[in-house]
């Protein structure tokens, strides 16, 4: 029994969420530092992560002061994506009227670049970080109302009809019965929508700004400094992986019946 511990924690410590795709990255970079060693790939056109990992190590406090205006709009970005995508993605589900006239112009709307829109935002409101959050907002909103439409759509009737039958109201059977069973793929669409956020917000930032994680990949790639913009998109990775665990945190704390059930299957399998 004594031998078969270690071997039980190292098991258990391997399937840990966080160590596979850790031993993935550094999988990823020693590739890259070969590859770059092999081919002989120069400096100006990809850096070596040594030299990634010194900026970020000397820079890491303007990086991490750039960092703060956009992780702002990502945040009022996705939150504004969240207020305005889901009672919109209500009314879709709920009236086919609705659903006739609005849902066909959020797909066309879908078809436009935001980065083609983008400049209209700095005309019409300045270099402030008004166009930032609006960007991020544009990219958000799609996946929440997508993903909400399809929750609510996906009630069965028979539950509905069960709980009006038991003569409750239209809002306690929303409570009740839409809501609980939509939340899932509310869920899905947040943490989509909060990764694009983060998109959506540089996207604001390379048009017109003077601050942020976009401003310092614009300024490094019009001097050629590429192992501060490949640090750059380092810490939009971060701020990405931070969001959405945060999103999934809420998610497990609001549905964690639907969490624990899908954790099951994972470690069955």
């Amino acid at each position: 029994m004594a031998e078969v511990r270690p071997q039980g924690a190292l098991s258990k410590m391997l399937n840990a969420a966080w160590v596979r795709p850790f031993l993935f990255l550094v999988f990823v970079v020693i590739a890259w530092d070969l590859a770059i060693r092999l081919f002989r790939i120069p400096a100006y056109q990809i850096p070596a992560p040594a030299d990634v990992v010194a900026v970020l190590r000397t820079d890491w406090p303007e990086l991490l002061r750039q960092s703060w205006p956009t992780t702002y709009a990502t945040i009022c970005g996705f939150l504004l994506s969240a207020l305005f995508g889901i009672p919109v993605a209500m009314l879709i589900a709920g009236s086919k009227t609705v659903e006739s006239y609005v849902y066909p112009l959020l797909v066309f709307s879908q078809s436009v670049p935001k980065i083609a829109i983008a400049p209209l935002f700095v005309v019409w409101f300045g270099f402030g970080i008004i166009p930032k959050v609006i960007s991020a907002f544009l990219l958000g909103f799609f996946p929440v109302v997508v993903s909400a439409v399809q929750g609510f759509k996906s009630v069965d009737p028979d539950m509905v009809d069960l709980a009006r039958a038991m003569q409750g109201s239209r809002f306690q059977v929303f409570l009740a019965v839409n809501l609980p069973h939509a939340l899932p793929a509310i869920f899905s669409g947040l943490k989509v929508s909060v990764t694009l956020a983060v998109v959506g917000a540089v996207v604001g930032e390379f048009v017109g700004s003077n601050s942020g994680i976009g401003y310092v990949m614009q300024r490094s790639i019009g001097t050629f400094d590429l192992p501060t913009m490949f640090a750059a998109l380092v810490i939009l990775a971060l701020l990405g992986v931070v969001l959405f665990w945060i999103v999934d945190r809420i998610e497990r704390l609001v549905i964690p019946w639907h969490v624990s059930q899908r954790e099951d299957v994972i470690f069955a399998s």
